[in-house]
């Protein structure tokens, strides 16, 4: 039983009109679902993706109108977006700038070339050449973006902890990930960044794990992100939730998204996970050809629609 990748990542953003112009605009992702947190529906929920919001593609965001967050250890520091070649790295460290935006140099980094940047809000990403490994992407056709420039789906996620035996312990023995290497990260050549894989490996299914004792605890705000989702086939879904109560793991319990089914776990320095079905899809609900362009709310949200309607901000 193994998890297969990296499912979708899901950060906070206090702006979250301009922050859907930057990822739609600037980015050039597909807006694949347009709907609430389901557990605050005061708040936007934004789904990024490619152009059938494929699991492994997803960068979702909370609208929370919250301070920045702050840095720190315990948190996830760090999201990897995966693009094809050096000349994708090399085109995209054009288009940024031209786009306002001044990301760093291409670096190699983990025996890969990665180019850093931040959106308007901080939030920390990275545009890393995956070789063309993992499952090939739909390109959006309506993308600023040309399609053998666009980001392919989510690449390595970097997590940041004080210790790193009780979190390798949940990762290799309960989640049955692999150690398979370590790297210095940029900011500190005398630290150590552990790299676990899962699945067949490759920058789409790797959590990279930052050992970082000297930080002080982060703090979660805009800027910042929330959770870190991993992928299983739907067939697994029952097993996960039966070998975490089994190994007295405490988690959420069984969660219906409708559009996906999840499990909620904290790993032991506070980082919150969850383990989410590739099934049964964004499009169970909307036409493919227009995903993203209206509210759409789980049915068991249904009857309050006009009233969570009314309580929400234009974002067009």
């Amino acid at each position: 039983m193994q998890l297969t990748g990296i499912h979708h990542l899901t950060a906070i953003s206090a702006a979250i009109r301009d922050n859907k112009r930057f990822y739609t605009q600037t980015l050039g992702m597909r807006l694949v679902k347009r709907s609430v947190n389901q557990d605050d529906v005061s708040a936007y929920h934004l789904f990024y993706a490619d152009a059938a919001g494929h699991p492994g593609t997803d960068l979702t965001f909370f609208d929370w109108p919250v301070p920045r967050e702050r840095r720190g250890t315990r948190s996830i520091t760090r999201t990897c977006l995966r693009v094809h070649g050096r000349k994708a790295l090399e085109w995209w460290g054009t288009w940024l700038h031209q786009h306002g935006v001044r990301p760093g140099e291409i670096v190699e980094r983990d025996g890969r070339a990665t180019l850093d940047f931040e959106d308007p809000e901080g939030q920390r990403l990275s545009l890393v050449d995956d070789g063309g490994a993992g499952d090939p992407p739909t390109p959006w056709d309506r993308s600023p973006v040309p399609p053998e420039q666009q980001i392919r789906g989510l690449g390595p996620i970097v997590i940041s902890v004080p210790t790193l035996s009780p979190t390798d312990l949940l990762l290799t023995r309960v989640l049955h990930m692999r150690e398979v290497r370590e790297y210095a990260p940029p900011d500190n050549p005398g630290g150590h960044v552990h790299v676990f894989e899962m699945g067949s490996g490759g920058a789409h299914a790797e959590l990279h794990v930052a050992v970082q004792p000297d930080l002080p605890v982060g703090q979660q705000g805009a800027g910042g992100v929330h959770h870190v989702a991993f992928r299983t086939p739907d067939a697994n879904y029952d097993a996960w939730a039966e070998r975490l109560n089994e190994l007295a793991i405490p988690n959420s319990g069984k969660v219906d998204r409708f559009w996906f089914r999840s499990l909620y776990l904290r790993e032991p320095n506070g980082v919150l996970f969850e383990i989410a079905t590739d099934g049964p899809g964004f499009a169970v609900d909307e036409d493919a050809a227009t995903l993203g362009e209206k509210l759409v709310l789980p049915p068991f949200l249904e009857p309050q629609r006009a009233r969570i309607a009314a309580n929400l901000k234009p974002i067009d």
